[in-house]
């Protein structure tokens, strides 16, 4: 935790409903909003998205989903929903003004999904767009500073999309993405669909292995691969095939090592999951794109993700809209399921 002196600096804001929950013992799910500032279009999709299609999702999911909304703040506004219909409370991160906010209103969920500029904010970057009282879209290391940070207590669930890991390239470019070591080094159990497709999986799944980071396919044995399902020789170093067995496995993790994370992996649905062969000739006529337009470090990203729009037409943003609303949904299944095993 931080000291009262640099949490004051910072100007760290937990909502009073996430606040009454982590008093009272209540499953509380963190969200990250860099999808909703950098991830996602913002425009309207003009009808629902095909992961809504999924029996698993009730009507309160649906009805935050405006077909007229634009596609960024209807996923937030979407992800919460998910959350809250599970029994647990959702805590939307993300800063306005300069202050980091753990549980964002709608009003400020929206303001936040308008706001230009606005910053892509990872750990580095809290402290600059505080002093400079901007606004800025939570990467999954400044998230989980904020469940960390969060007030009475941390937060122990976090639903994300694709992680970040090691960037292909590394041994010349040394790019390796904060959230690792965040992941790490505190007790938070991360709920997503394993890693970026464009990163190096296997030099990334090393790097988790290093760090000692379980990494736990839900339902699954291979790690997925974000907007893919997994696939040999890709594993995980551990199996939960039901909700019950993942939320005791958490439990017995941050009893054992109570500042040490460990990830959840759960692949895309089946039904929108893009084919490996597919996702891979599109990277690497990203990879050839960001080489002719002279992209390095940070600015290969975004080339990446925009030759992987346009190989698979539209199916990608299906399938990433599908991977964030389901991670959110289960996150809140295991808090919930987690506080029948007596945790407070």
């Amino acid at each position: 935790m931080l000291g009262d002196a640099m949490v004051e600096r910072i100007v760290i804001r937990t909502h009073e409903e996430v606040q009454d929950a982590l008093r009272d013992g209540r499953a509380v799910v963190a969200l990250e909003t860099a999808a909703v500032t950098h991830g996602l279009p913002r425009f309207p999709l003009g009808r629902l998205p095909l992961a809504l299609d999924d029996a698993r999702f009730d009507e309160s999911v649906r009805r935050a989903f405006s077909p007229t909304m634009a596609i960024n703040r209807a996923l937030g506004h979407a992800a919460a929903a998910a959350v809250r219909s599970t029994g647990a409370i959702p805590a939307v991160v993300g800063m306005l003004r300069g202050q980091l906010i753990v549980g964002m209103t709608s009003a400020e969920l929206d303001e936040l999904a308008d706001a230009k500029p606005v910053t892509k904010v990872s750990l580095r970057d809290i402290a600059d767009v505080s002093v400079r009282r901007g606004h800025g879209g939570t990467t999954v290391a400044a998230t989980i500073f904020a469940c960390t940070n969060a007030t009475p207590k941390p937060i122990r669930y976090f639903a994300t999309g694709g992680i970040g890991g090691v960037h292909r390239g590394w041994s010349i470019t040394p790019d390796i993405s904060a959230d690792l070591l965040q992941i790490a080094n505190n007790g938070i159990a991360v709920v997503c669909a394993g890693a970026k497709s464009i990163l190096d999986l296997e030099a990334t799944l090393e790097a988790l292995d290093s760090l000692s980071v379980p990494v736990v396919g839900l339902g699954t044995e291979f790690f997925p691969r974000f907007l893919c399902e997994g696939a040999a020789p890709l594993g995980v170093s551990a199996r939960a095939d039901s909700t019950g067995a993942a939320a005791e496995l958490v439990t017995t993790h941050l009893r054992l090592r109570p500042n040490a994370g460990l990830l959840l992996c759960a692949p895309p649905p089946t039904a929108l999951a893009l084919p490996l062969a597919e996702m891979e000739m599109a990277i690497q006529s990203g990879l050839e794109r960001a080489r002719e337009v002279g992209a390095r470090g940070p600015e290969v990203t975004p080339v990446l993700l925009q030759a992987v729009a346009d190989a698979t037409r539209g199916r990608s943003l299906e399938a990433n809209l599908a991977v964030l609303l389901q991670n959110a949904l289960i996150a809140g299944q295991i808090g919930v399921a987690e506080l029948s095993l007596g945790h407070t």
